[in-house]
């Protein structure tokens, strides 16, 4: 299922905590489909309230809308998971903040709800930083409810470091 030990996910957010320090970013987190896992990684982090500002848990696109932002036209059109309503969300989550970056996930966990256009694992993150325009990818995990949301979780890092941790 999960093949990331605890000593390798402490290691990755050292590394995201050590890049968010050391710029003086602070980061908010808006979470669908991982149901504020990746927040509460980040807050049993030692120290991480030097660099984690909040997370915003919008399971029903109604709390999108509501608290996020997001735009009905986009969750009519592309649906909630999808690159557009990704973004909407981090940029929403961004404007509801005091944090200087934002991450986003939105997906089908499962292990019902995924289509022939979007099958179960279907994910998309979005990361965005004050005045910079969103960075949205797309995964296609495999396995159960349980490992598409720990996926989902470490991509989410990963992508943050990636993106931020230069």
């Amino acid at each position: 299922m999960f093949d990331m030990t605890s000593s390798e996910m402490e290691q990755l957010l050292d590394v995201l905590a050590q890049k968010m320090i050391g710029k003086g970013l602070r980061l908010v987190t808006a979470e669908s489909c991982t149901g504020g896992m990746l927040a509460q990684w980040m807050t049993a982090f030692a120290g991480s309230s030097r660099w984690f500002e909040c997370g915003f848990v919008t399971y029903s696109n109604e709390s999108k809308i509501r608290i996020l932002g997001v735009q009905p036209e986009a969750l009519d059109r592309h649906g909630a998971v999808s690159m557009q309503v990704a973004e909407q969300m981090a940029l929403g989550a961004l404007r509801n903040s005091n944090a200087d970056i934002a991450v986003s996930i939105t997906g089908i966990a499962g292990p019902t709800g995924g289509s022939s256009v979007k099958p179960i694992g279907t994910v998309y993150i979005s990361t965005v930083k004050q005045d910079q325009p969103p960075c949205t990818i797309h995964h296609a995990f495999g396995g159960d409810r349980a490992a598409i949301r720990e996926w989902s979780a470490i991509s989410a890092v990963t992508h943050l470091i990636s993106q931020y941790g230069e």
